[in-house]
C-alpha cells in the first residue's frame, strides 16, 4: 500500500524492476539512476508523473526516450501516456539541451518590430532551427510566444537573461560575449 492507501501498481512493489527495465534500454548509469530514484519517489503518488518528469529533467536536463517504458512500467502507466505528456507539455525535452536557451519572441509585437528578420539571423548564425541544440552543446534555440517586453520588441531571453530591442547587430554582440 502506498501514500494515502493507494494500492502500489503490483509490477512495482520492489524498484529493482524499474531499476532492471532502465537498465536494459539505456547504458548511461546515471540516467539509471535518476530515473529509477525518481520513479521510487514517486510511483506511490497519485499524480506522480508530473513531478517525476520534473525531478527527471532538472537532474538530466532532458527525459531520455529509452526510459519512458521503465517510468511507464514503474507509475503503473502505458508507454503512450509517458510519451504524451512527455511530448505535450513544451518544457520537457526528450534530448539533451544545449548549456545555454535562447528563446525568441514571436509575439505580434515582437513581429512588429522585426522579429522575423532576427529570426532568420539567429538560425542562420546557430545553424539550427527551432527545438535544435547546436553542434557542440552550447544553444538550444526555442520559439516563445511573449516574454512581457512588448515596448521594447523584438526581445529574447538567453538562458534567464531578457534582452530588449535585439537587432542582428545586437544579437552578435550578445553572443561575443557567452
Amino acid at each position: 500500500m502506498g501514500w494515502n492507501g493507494v494500492k502500489l501498481p503490483e509490477n512495482f512493489q520492489n524498484n529493482d524492476v524499474a531499476r532492471r527495465e532502465v537498465k536494459m534500454s539505456s547504458s548511461n548509469e546515471i540516467a539509471v539512476s535518476v530515473v529509477s530514484s525518481a520513479v521510487h519517489k514517486y510511483a506511490d503518488i497519485p499524480g506522480g508523473l508530473m513531478p517525476l518528469l520534473h525531478e527527471i529533467q532538472a537532474s538530466l536536463g532532458f527525459i531520455p526516450k529509452d526510459c519512458v517504458a521503465a517510468i511507464a512500467k514503474g507509475m503503473g502507466l502505458s508507454r503512450a501516456e509517458v510519451h504524451g505528456v512527455i511530448s505535450f507539455y513544451h518544457d520537457f525535452h526528450d534530448q539533451p539541451r544545449g548549456q545555454t536557451t535562447i528563446h525568441l519572441c514571436r509575439a505580434e509585437a515582437c513581429q512588429a518590430m522585426g522579429s522575423r528578420r532576427l529570426e532568420a539571423h539567429v538560425k542562420s548564425r546557430l545553424g539550427i532551427d527551432y527545438g535544435g541544440t547546436t553542434a557542440d552543446g552550447r544553444f538550444s534555440l526555442e520559439p516563445v510566444y511573449c516574454l512581457g517586453n512588448c515596448a521594447c520588441s523584438p526581445s529574447i531571453r538567453m538562458g534567464d537573461d531578457v534582452f530588449a530591442r535585439v537587432d542582428a547587430d545586437r544579437f552578435d554582440e550578445l553572443m561575443d560575449v557567452l
